[in-house]
């Protein structure tokens, strides 16, 4: 796990804010200056607004201390919010349904990602060989960990081909260098990962896409409609005794989405850390132009997403093919609301 403390995002990069309004602090005082956040995989495309939100300042602009946890995929994330060593997390929104279903209530405040942007891919030189999810049968697939919404799209390829989830093997890979590192030296045989590891993989030529949900086209294809992906989640009694600090963290992504809804492909490269592009620059620009599409436009998860997401998971898991899951519970948006207006 790397840990970092962020006073709120101390690297703010003025030529990238200006011009941007700067939206009114909550007229509550915090409940908590200090926040821990976990997150699985930071330089994942797939977080990109919590980057944005850090590096430019929009925490600290809020009145809050960020401390922000990157650990190796989020279901570790989402571990850690159980265990009580974070206080949010930035992850899937599917792990609101999940926990439910384990009686542990989770709330997601805010959507980050409308789009899954997960992309399942084949070595290429198998390619002849693994045409699609109904040849994933004993094979390796790589996932930044086991559980996380990369295996989780896998496993749903899979079952919408005719397999079973458990058909195949599921190699914790984690969110970056790692993951590329992976796939070249042969250990595994089909990738479910995210950009920029899938673009640095399929400009080198060492993969062959087969799904890609970084567009609406793609994520339709697979799920048949809209299909949330990264949102910001804490346990509800947290979100209850929290109210103003969930406004100040929910104002700060809400901005970032807004600036991700005009930015370029050049600006977003300028503004994370110059590790995140993988050591290819233009590859990255390539990366953030396919993912760009992916990101929420309001904040807030349509009733469609919420259950598509839950008809996947019943797809999946035979706890939750039974339970009674109450959608309203795993997300509210009176935050973004307040944040727009």
């Amino acid at each position: 796990m790397e840990r970092r403390t962020f006073l709120g995002g101390a690297v703010s990069l003025g030529a990238l804010t200006l011009g941007m309004p700067a939206f009114a602090q909550p007229a509550g005082k915090p409940e908590k200056t200090s926040v821990k956040l976990g997150v699985g995989g930071k330089p994942l495309l797939y977080y990109l607004p919590l980057t944005v939100a850090e590096r430019q300042g929009l925490f600290k602009e809020q009145g809050l201390e960020v401390e922000i946890n990157d650990f190796g995929g989020g279901a570790k994330s989402l571990q850690a919010l159980i265990g009580g060593s974070v206080d949010v997390v930035t992850g899937a929104y599917e792990h609101t349904i999940r926990m439910q279903a384990k009686n542990q209530s989770i709330q997601a405040v805010c959507e980050l990602g409308r789009f899954p942007a997960i992309v399942i891919a084949v070595k290429k030189s198998l390619a002849g060989e693994i045409k699609s999810p109904a040849d994933f049968k004993g094979k390796k697939i790589g996932v930044t960990a086991p559980g996380s919404s990369t295996a989780i799209t896998a496993q749903y390829a899979m079952v919408k081909a005719g397999l079973k989830p458990t058909d195949a093997a599921y190699i914790g890979v984690g969110g970056g260098a790692g993951a590329v590192a992976a796939m070249k030296r042969g250990e595994i045989e089909v990738i479910a990962h995210l950009d920029p590891v899938i673009s640095k993989l399929e400009g080198d030529g060492d993969i062959q896409v087969l799904i890609d949900t970084r567009t609406e086209a793609g994520t339709k294809a697979l799920f048949g409609g809209s299909n949330p992906a990264a949102v910001v989640y804490a346990k509800s009694d947290f979100v209850s005794a929290n109210p103003n600090t969930v406004q100040r963290l929910v104002n700060a992504h809400v901005k970032a989405l807004k600036w991700l809804a005009s930015a370029t492909p050049e600006q977003v490269a300028d503004l994370v850390p110059p590790e995140y592009h993988l050591g290819d620059k233009p590859l990255y620009l390539k990366a953030v132009k396919s993912s760009l599409e992916s990101y929420s436009r309001t904040g807030i998860i349509p009733q469609e997403g919420m259950e598509s997401v839950l008809d996947t998971l019943r797809k999946l898991d035979a706890e939750l093919a039974s339970a009674k899951i109450d959608l309203a519970a795993t997300f509210t948006d009176r935050f973004v609301k307040a944040a727009a207006s």
